[in-house]
């Protein structure tokens, strides 16, 4: 059963599956700020200001300057524009995923065409050598 084990972990569809988890994770980081840093404060430019991952509705009592200190006093929100900012992140991601799969799809397509090409012949084809020795022979 061990063995049967290694032999899994040694596959390489796990080992790839792992990296891609790896940098997956990273790449989400990149987005998370992509989106927080440069998206947003565009978004809210223009659109007066607004900040969609401060938007909220309270469900109960009470007023709060904004959604943090809602939730430190405990209050129920309904946080829609972290589900916003969500959509906009899951679509940026998609995007450049999408980009990523038609780049290295484009890659592979280009390599097997290399592949496919027939390769040159090193010397001289058969008919060109019948050609050389039927002029060689004309000359005589």
């Amino acid at each position: 059963m061990i063995q049967e084990f290694k032999d899994f972990i040694a596959k390489g569809n796990v080992m790839d599956m792992a990296v891609g988890i790896i940098i997956g994770a990273a790449f989400t980081a990149i987005v998370g700020s992509l989106v927080a840093d440069l998206i947003n404060p565009i978004i809210s430019l223009f659109l007066g200001g607004i900040d969609f991952s401060g938007l909220y509705v309270l469900l109960g009592d009470g007023e709060f300057a904004n959604i943090g200190a809602a939730e430190e006093a405990g209050a129920a929100v309904f946080a829609y524009g972290r589900f916003i900012m969500a959509i906009i992140n899951f679509l940026i991601i998609a995007f450049v995923v999408f980009l990523l799969v038609k780049a290295v799809n484009s890659a592979k397509k280009k390599e097997e065409a290399k592949e496919e090409a027939p390769a040159e012949p090193a010397g001289p084809t058969e008919i060109e050598l019948l050609q050389e020795i039927r002029d060689a022979l004309a000359k005589q």
